[in-house]
C-alpha cells in the first residue's frame, strides 16, 4: 500500500479552506415548490457531497422532516425561506445526530422564531450562528495539522514497510476520537433540553 499521505494532507487542507455555507443573501426571496427546493440545495451544497451520486436532500427526505416535526408544512406547497433556513441546519446536523436529538434542537427555534415579526427571526439566528464559520475553519486547520504531527510521531519501531498506513490509521483514529467524544457531548446538552419525565417530577417534589 503506497500512500502519499503529505499530497492527502494538503489536498485535505485545500478542501477545508474552501468549505462554505450558503448565506442569507443566497437564499431566494419567493416561496418555492419542492423540485426548486431540491435544485437550490443541491446546486448550493454540492461540493460538500463524497460522491458525485450522492444526493444532498430528495422529496422523501423534506416529507419525512415534516412528519416528524422538523418542518413547518409547507403553505400551498411551497417552502419559504424559512423552511430553507431550517433544511440547511438539517442537513449539517442530520450526519451527526437522531431524528429525535434534531428535533429537540430545533423545536424551540422553530417555535420562537419561524415566521417572528421582531427584529430577532429565523434569519437573524442563522446569521449569527454562522459568523462564527471563519474562524471555526481557521482553528479546524490549525487543529488538523497539529493532530497529523502527532500521528506522524506513533510507531516508530514498526517495521518500515507497514509505518505508512499505521500512522495513517493512528491520525484516523485520532479524529474518530474527538468526532465520538464531541458527539457525546452535544447529545448530552440536547438530552438536558428535554423535559424531566413526570415521575422524576414527583420524586423531586416529594424531597
Amino acid at each position: 500500500m503506497t500512500i502519499d499521505i503529505h499530497d492527502m494532507m494538503n489536498s485535505i487542507i485545500r478542501s477545508v479552506s474552501r468549505i462554505d455555507y450558503i448565506k442569507p443573501e443566497d437564499i431566494p426571496g419567493i416561496d418555492l415548490y419542492m423540485d426548486q427546493v431540491t435544485t437550490f440545495m443541491e446546486s448550493h451544497l454540492a461540493s460538500s457531497k463524497r460522491y458525485p451520486d450522492d444526493k444532498i436532500l430528495t422529496k422523501t427526505m423534506i416529507n419525512n422532516y415534516a412528519k416528524n416535526n422538523l418542518l413547518p408544512s409547507p403553505e400551498k406547497k411551497k417552502y419559504s425561506r424559512e423552511h430553507l433556513l431550517l433544511l440547511i441546519f438539517i442537513y449539517y446536523f442530520k450526519s451527526i445526530l437522531s431524528i429525535n436529538d434534531i428535533q429537540t434542537l430545533l423545536s424551540p427555534i422553530t417555535e420562537k422564531y419561524f415566521k417572528s415579526d421582531s427584529e430577532m427571526d429565523l434569519t437573524s439566528v442563522y446569521n449569527e450562528v454562522f459568523s462564527m464559520e471563519k474562524g471555526q475553519i481557521e482553528y479546524l486547520t490549525k487543529d488538523l495539522l497539529s493532530r497529523y504531527k502527532t500521528a506522524q510521531a506513533t510507531f516508530q519501531d514498526a517495521p518500515e514497510e507497514d509505518q505508512e498506513f499505521l500512522k495513517l490509521f493512528s491520525f484516523i483514529c485520532l479524529l474518530s476520537f474527538d468526532v465520538y467524544m464531541k458527539k457525546m457531548l452535544i447529545e448530552h446538552l440536547i438530552d438536558e433540553l428535554r423535559p424531566a419525565p413526570a415521575d422524576d417530577k414527583e420524586k423531586k417534589h416529594r424531597k
